[in-house]
């Protein structure tokens, strides 16, 4: 049969031509999702998004596809399209979230495609309801999601081409037309399914799909049905793996947080299905993040979650006669898409949360495409009245979760209003209220962080981040000993090195507000030894380390913070101008040079420059800067002062003292325009 005639062999694809119900699943998309265009950057997109700018060259490009590292997870693909959107918007949110609904559109219609593909009852409603879930929100309106829609768009068009090398009725034959079309058709799926990997490896278990699929199709499995699928599983379990040691060792998803027996594992599998389960059915309340749940083996009531799962399974198969083989499919498909991060792989946001609603984005398809075959099911076995009622029972519920799926989009407007609105549903995650903690330290209500992060350590009381939170809030109030105390608690907590190198660099601040300059030092030294690439420890040791009166070690902390990162304008003008007390002048002139271009603005970073240049004996090239400088500020005595010193060494005798005493008109008790104004008298009494 051709395809046209499948599919209008589906059942209920007559009455409504195909064009009108694609413009509907769109339409629907746009009114739900249309508030998006209007948000802002939450969360990740500082990463994802903006941080694209420093890739946006050729170098760049090559560096996401062949440099581990360079961009936080290695989907090379998803980062190539912000690559691109980058050089024509900018940084223009509107164009990623424009991307964003237009790609969820094209996954709803390539759903209800392949479901029509599949002969599947209720296809149009499955797609339907998969446009308009709440759970979706977080993918589509969340620009850093790309990788969701990316990778499902070309999972389902992957599976389609296969579709035409090897349909699921075994008896039909190929699709193709011919021997060489088929290849192609194998081919080009394989490539799609490349391409879907490159966007998010849970794509991985796409094969695994296509053979639930044929065994519901067919009742069996053969080997003529598995070995297509070898090169398939051959691509993606690599790839996985590289997505896994990324997660781990680039990410840092390392550390006590993760550090779950195999049974543990197992009871977070179990409970996270039915959670996601349970969102699908009752989507309120929703949530950026949701409560760690405390993973205890030794609590009896929380291998029910498991269990009664397996038991589910068992059911489905022993009643796989008398059900069909359906339900049993759905929900190994289900299973199988969520199985990437149900936590028997470790990934960085376990450490707030073990579920989140955009990790089923590609498993809820299994749920909806049951949840609409069963009701278009019962549908055809009303009629009359019954059967407009099921059709309108049907269409309210598309309603009322276009409504909540489109009131959810407003939480995204911005970071503050999702964290906000978080915490409001959420007030038992301690994600959610140690990022509210850390809005209102923004905003300094620091009594009120306090509080936050208090309620944050009593829901996860091992994340003792969360003391150094308090200790920064502590000494903003002024309440020293209590933060110092916070700090303590911290470091002897269990923090990676960059957690650890933070607390110590706001310990040594501390120290240095109570003029404890070598306690200051100390934590300022054991914070630089845990991340040599911290460059604002390795200016603070600089400092104090000059404060101290040790100028070699501090020349050799700021040279490790220019190092660290060339673009901190202080960091070079401290760098320079210790160079020139200490009587390098030529070496001086390097890093004052880049502070001055870093920082025009900062006219001090001219003076040292002019300065050095002075003492280097560049007199014209220190004319030219001080100039410069009294072009922005004609008022600065430094400059006039630092000026007529360079007419001196000149010899300019005359054009010297009228420096001098421009300085003095401006500061009339500048000590270094006085004296050497007298000192010039002196030389020529008649003035």
């Amino acid at each position: 049969m051709a395809l046209a005639d499948q599919y209008r062999a589906a059942p209920g694809h007559e009455a409504v031509p195909g064009w009108a119900r694609a413009l509907a699943l769109v339409a629907l998309v746009v009114a739900v999702y249309w508030p998006i265009l209007e948000n802002g950057y939450v969360s990740d997109d500082e990463i994802y998004i903006r941080g694209i700018r420093d890739l946006a060259s050729l170098a760049g490009l090559r560096d996401i596809w062949f440099r581990i590292g360079t961009i936080p997870q290695y989907y090379p693909l998803v980062h190539t399209a912000f690559w691109f959107e980058y050089r024509l918007w900018g940084l223009d949110p509107l164009g990623f979230h424009a991307m964003n609904l237009a790609m969820h559109a094209v996954v709803v219609l390539m759903f209800w495609r392949f479901l029509a593909r599949l002969r599947m009852p209720g296809a149009w409603l499955a797609a339907a309801l998969f446009a308009v879930h709440p759970v979706h929100v977080e993918t589509v309106a969340w620009a850093s999601e790309r990788k969701n829609l990316f990778s499902a768009a070309f999972a389902l068009a992957s599976m389609l081409a296969y579709q035409r090398f090897a349909p699921l009725d075994p008896t039909a034959g190929s699709v193709a037309d011919s021997i060489p079309s088929a290849r192609r058709s194998y081919l080009v799926s394989l490539a799609l399914y490349l391409a879907a990997l490159l966007s998010k490896t849970v794509t991985v278990t796409t094969p695994a799909a296509l053979l639930v699929l044929r065994w519901w199709r067919s009742g069996r499995l053969q080997w003529r049905d598995v070995r297509p699928l070898i090169p398939f599983f051959a691509l993606g379990l690599p790839i996985a793996g590289l997505t896994v040691w990324v997660e781990r060792v680039h990410v840092g998803a390392t550390g006590a947080a993760w550090s779950l027996s195999p049974v543990e594992r197992a009871l977070i599998a179990g409970r996270a299905v039915w959670f996601y389960i349970g969102k699908l059915l009752w989507p309120h309340p929703l949530g950026f993040t949701y409560p760690r749940w405390h993973v205890d083996s030794q609590a009896a009531w929380q291998y029910g979650f498991p269990l009664a799962l397996a038991g589910l399974l068992v059911t489905l198969w022993a009643m796989r006669r008398q059900l069909g083989r359906g339900p049993l499919a759905a929900m190994l498909l289900f299973v199988g898409m969520l199985f990437p991060a149900l936590g028997f792989f470790d990934v960085y946001p376990f450490l707030y949360s073990f579920v989140a609603d955009h990790y089923q984005y590609h498993a809820s398809m299994a749920l909806f495409a049951l949840a609409a075959a069963g009701a278009a099911m019962l549908g055809t076995r009303w009629q009359g009245s019954a059967r407009w009622l099921a059709r309108v029972a049907a269409i309210g519920v598309v309603i009322a979760l276009a409504g909540l799926a489109h009131r959810e989009t407003h939480a995204y407007r911005d970071d503050v209003t999702l964290i906000r609105h978080n915490a409001a549903q959420q007030p038992d995650s301690w994600t959610a209220r140690y990022r509210l903690g850390l809005v209102l330290q923004n905003e300094r209500k620091n009594l009120e962080a306090i509080a936050e992060f208090q309620q944050a350590l009593r829901l996860y009381p091992q994340y003792a981040r969360l003391h150094t939170s308090i200790g920064i809030n502590q000494v903003a109030l002024g309440h020293f000993e209590e933060a110092a105390a916070e700090f303590e608690i911290a470091l002897a907590g269990d923090l990676d090195d960059e957690e650890r190198a933070t607390t110590q660099l706001q310990l040594g601040n501390l120290r240095v507000a109570q003029n404890r300059f070598e306690d200051a030092v100390a934590a300022f030294r054991a914070g630089a030894a845990l991340t040599p690439d911290a460059a604002e420890i390795h200016y603070n040791l600089g400092i104090m380390l000059r404060q101290t009166g040790d100028h070699a070690g501090a020349i050799a902390a700021l040279r490790d913070a220019v190092a660290s990162d060339a673009k901190i304008a202080k960091s070079q003008y401290a760098l320079g101008k210790l160079l020139s007390e200490s009587g390098d002048f030529a070496g001086a002139l390097e890093p004052l040079r880049v502070a001055v271009q870093l920082a025009p603005e900062q006219l001090v970073y001219r003076h040292g420059l002019a300065a050095s240049l002075m003492m280097a004996g560049d007199l014209g090239s220190a004319e030219q800067q001080l100039r410069r400088l009294l072009a922005l500020d004609p008022r600065n005595a430094d400059a006039h002062n630092l000026l007529g010193v360079v007419f001196e060494n000149r010899g300019d005798r005359e054009a010297a003292i009228a420096a001098f005493e421009q300085a003095l008109r401006f500061d009339p008790l500048h000590p270094g325009a006085s004296a050497n104004l007298q000192r010039m008298r002196d030389v020529d009494p008649e003035r």
